[in-house]
Formats: C-alpha cells, sequence, structure tokens
C-alpha cells in the first residue's frame, strides 16, 4: 500500500503541511508507505492544452504529454493506491500551484465523450485537505463549498472513488502577529484556535490517512 500527499502551499511546516503529515502518519500506522511531495519544490507549468494526452494513436494518449519536473510525480500517483491532496485557501481558491497540479494529473484521464468517463487505469482512493483563515461561516457565505464540491466531483470521476475531505477553518497565519501587518484578525482569538482545535483538526487529519490506508486500489 503506497500512500502520496501533495502539499499545495508554499510553506512546508505550517498548516496544510502539518495536517498532510498527519495523515500521512495514519497511513503508516495502518502499514502503508507513504510519501509526501511539495509542489513549490518542483518546477512545472500548468495544463498547455496541446491535447497530446488526447490524440487518437499519439504516444501521450491517456498520459500528460508536458515533461516537467512534475512528470515524475504524476507516474508514482498512478502506481500509488491513495493520494491526499492538501492546500491553503488563497483569494477564494486553492494555490495557483495545486491549480496547475490538478489540470496536469485529472486532464488526460477525462474523456471528451458523451458523457465524460476516465481512462484512468485504475481507481485511487483519494481525500482533499483544506486550510483557510476564515471561520466556517465565513466559508460557506463565501462559496467554498461549490469549490470543495467541484474538486470532489472531478476526483471520483476521474478514480473511481468518493474522496475524503476535511476543512481546518480559522487557521493561525503566524507565530507572532505583531511583526506583520494582519488587523483583520484577532491575534489572542488565533492563538486560542490554534492551542484547542488545530489539534483536533491533526486527529482528524490522522483519522483520514487511516481510512484511506485501509482502501486497496482495483
Amino acid at each position: 500500500m503506497k500512500v502520496i500527499a501533495i502539499n499545495g502551499s508554499p510553506r512546508k511546516t505550517w498548516n496544510t503541511a502539518t495536517l498532510l503529515g498527519k495523515a500521512l502518519e495514519g497511513a503508516a500506522a495502518q502499514g502503508a508507505e507513504t510519501e509526501l511531495v511539495h509542489l513549490y519544490d518542483l518546477d512545472f507549468k500548468g495544463c498547455i492544452s496541446c491535447l497530446a494526452c488526447k490524440t487518437r494513436g499519439g504516444k501521450s494518449y491517456g498520459t500528460c504529454g508536458l515533461i516537467d519536473g512534475l512528470t515524475p510525480i504524476l507516474q508514482r500517483i498512478i502506481e500509488a493506491d491513495a493520494l491526499i491532496i492538501g492546500s491553503p485557501i488563497y483569494f477564494g481558491s486553492v494555490t495557483g500551484e495545486t491549480r496547475s497540479f490538478l489540470e496536469r494529473l485529472l486532464f488526460p484521464y477525462l474523456t471528451y465523450t458523451v458523457p465524460y468517463a476516465s481512462i484512468a487505469p485504475k481507481k485511487i482512493a483519494t481525500g482533499f485537505i483544506y486550510t483557510m483563515n476564515v471561520a466556517e461561516e465565513q466559508s460557506k457565505a463565501n462559496g467554498y463549498e461549490d469549490l470543495f464540491n467541484s474538486h470532489a466531483r472531478y476526483l471520483q470521476l476521474i478514480f473511481g472513488q468518493k474522496p475524503e475531505s476535511l476543512c481546518s477553518f480559522d487557521t493561525c497565519q503566524v507565530d507572532d502577529y505583531a511583526k506583520v501587518l494582519i488587523e483583520s484578525f484577532d491575534p489572542v482569538h488565533k492563538a486560542q484556535r490554534r492551542e484547542e482545535v488545530f489539534p483536533q483538526d491533526c486527529r482528524k487529519a490522522n483519522e483520514l490517512g487511516a481510512r484511506l490506508a485501509g482502501k486497496r486500489s482495483e
């Protein structure tokens, strides 16, 4: 059993990366081999719309024809049994690197048929971890659920299993709010959230990883 986690945050030790680490710990406790990939360490682009992945008889049919730093990661993902993607929410969406990764991951397996279908070679268990500075109520008012549902719909279409998901709301951005210009958040409240609520999110992430490791690819 192999579980790969993709960190779509530029930070390697803060909220998103921490939750992904906890998820992999949960998977490892079930006997899974684990790997954490930091997207910001890679030199890659999003989909360039070359359609090589959809050219009948082409050498890249069903796979991304763009060769760059993401290429070996995409190969390891389709060889794995479970995938966990993590990203903070910036300006109402996942990070640009996460979006580019999703384009490259999903589009080659998506068929332009009626209805749409998948030519992924096997089913993979998937999960998505989101972190955000706003509270749950504000995330709903901002329409974030539509984004989360869209990702879940495409992951299920491509990889054949309903994804797991975890949202960590109202996260703490920095250790010391006095050092940066962030006046729209209460540092006392944020510190309390990090001490009391974030450990609960870490536990949920650990459980998510354990559940995904319990699923077998088909």
